[in-house]
């Protein structure tokens, strides 16, 4: 579809976005909100977003782009389903926020409780971060320990102890520590590289009765899509239970995205406490950590960890939540949403190979990603060896082609129930148009 422009008297067609962004620029810095937005990492405007429905986008412009971002993972069902906004209109309706207990919390609770057998308690809160922050602060308060193990390109929010060698925005501005993260703050944090068995080994071997707790993307969308291996998920299990750690499945990502039971359910492993966030929010602000209920109740009331929020529990937020998860859980969701996601990278695969490029792609329910790679990298260091010149006019040669992919190469993609087979194959073909542009 091309963009509904307004004319200059010359003819010259008028972009809405541009001007959009230079206001933002002076009032907010970078003129975005959230790093990766601002299209540091690809170049060009960044297109200001007017509304969105189904697995569609449109721009200041009026184009309309098949959307792959998805709000970073939240949008599973697609843009404006019927179920989730009669839900959030009739939550609306009875109010904003309370700042009290309400019945749906529990309903929600229940719900995610019923999924992950791990979890046997939940406490809700309103984002990744949060919930990632305070699940390390259980682990130290639970253990009396300081240690936290972390693994490079593993994004788990910006709490200050976890913004070392984290992946995502941090790795598309070259910046693998954050400014204003004093050096004690981090002290405590031990990264190690992901897949990476000897060096796991190495450091339980000489901190293992330190160690609070190891957090891990199993599945890693913020260094694009990496897979830990099924051993090396093992045996951070069997080190944490040997040393006295606690282990934390970040599932911010993977939770209700790539199965229905999380990647830990993939996996069969089963992790001390877990992070979610993203689907169980439907797209409002929501995110979750529990596990087993001895662990969950050394929190505040009922022990010595402090967490707390205001927004908790927000009641519209948990409308929203409840209703894209009954729709998830309806059965035979996940198989299709994976048989769609899979039709999208072999298409992209097939494409790139016609070209003879170097292209690799790997997907799990409906995440996926690609990269510029002859092979499938294992961690963080392989995918820096990505070509970002080559992805930046891949990207700008989908967005020509109204297709939008996340503006960093570090980042997965997300694929909604509301694509349609002719969105892939529309998605395939401008891929294919794109690709003819990269040098071989």
């Amino acid at each position: 579809m091309k963009p509904n422009t307004e004319s200059h008297p010359q003819g010259a067609a008028v972009d809405r976005n541009q001007p959009l962004f230079e206001r933002a620029r002076a009032v907010i810095p970078g003129g975005v909100n959230s790093p990766v937005r601002a299209f540091r990492a690809v170049g060009g405007i960044p297109r200001f977003i007017e509304r969105a429905q189904g697995a569609y986008l449109w721009d200041a412009n009026g184009q309309r782009f098949i959307d792959y971002i998805g709000s970073w993972g939240p949008m599973i069902l697609g843009h404006g389903h019927p179920a989730v906004i009669d839900a959030v209109q009739r939550a609306i309706t009875d109010g904003l926020s309370y700042g009290a207990p309400t019945a749906r919390e529990i309903e929600l609770s229940e719900a995610i409780l019923a999924l992950l057998p791990s979890m046997e308690m939940v406490r809700l809160v309103s984002s990744g971060t949060e919930a990632a922050m305070s699940a390390l602060r259980l682990a130290r308060g639970a253990t009396g320990r300081k240690m936290i193990v972390k693994f490079e390109g593993c994004y788990h929010g910006h709490a200050d102890a976890l913004l070392v060698k984290a992946g995502s925005g941090l790795a598309t501005f070259g910046h693998p520590t954050s400014a204003g993260v004093p050096e004690e703050v981090v002290e405590h944090t031990l990264v190690l590289e992901y897949n990476n068995l000897t060096q796991l080994e190495e450091a339980f071997a000489l901190h293992g009765k330190e160690i609070a707790g190891l957090i891990i993307e199993a599945i890693a969308g913020n260094m694009n899509f990496v897979r830990a291996t099924p051993a090396f998920a093992r045996r951070c299990r069997e080190l944490c239970t040997q040393h006295g750690a606690l282990l934390i499945f970040d599932e911010v990502m993977t939770g209700f995205r790539v199965c229905l039971h999380g990647v830990q359910g993939l996996l069969g492993i089963r992790p001390d406490l877990t992070v979610l966030g993203k689907v169980i929010g439907g797209g409002m602000p929501l995110a979750a950590f529990g596990g087993p209920r001895a662990l969950m109740e050394q929190l505040a009331p009922l022990g010595p960890v402090y967490q707390a929020g205001t927004l908790s529990g927000n009641p519209v937020a948990t409308a929203c939540g409840l209703a894209t998860l009954r729709e998830v859980a309806k059965p035979g969701f996940f198989e299709a949403l994976a048989t769609r996601t899979r039709a999208l990278i072999d298409g992209l695969r097939t494409a790139a190979q016609a070209e003879g490029l170097a292209f690799s792609a790997d997907s799990e329910g409906g995440m996926f990603g690609f990269f510029l790679l002859p092979e499938l990298p294992a961690n963080y260091s392989a995918v820096m060896k990505s070509d970002g010149m080559q992805f930046k006019t891949l990207f700008h040669g989908l967005l020509e082609r109204g297709v939008y992919v996340a503006p960093a190469l570090y980042e997965a993609g997300f694929v909604s129930a509301a694509h349609s087979n002719e969105d892939i194959a529309q998605t395939v073909a401008a891929a294919r148009e794109s690709f003819k542009a990269l040098k071989r």
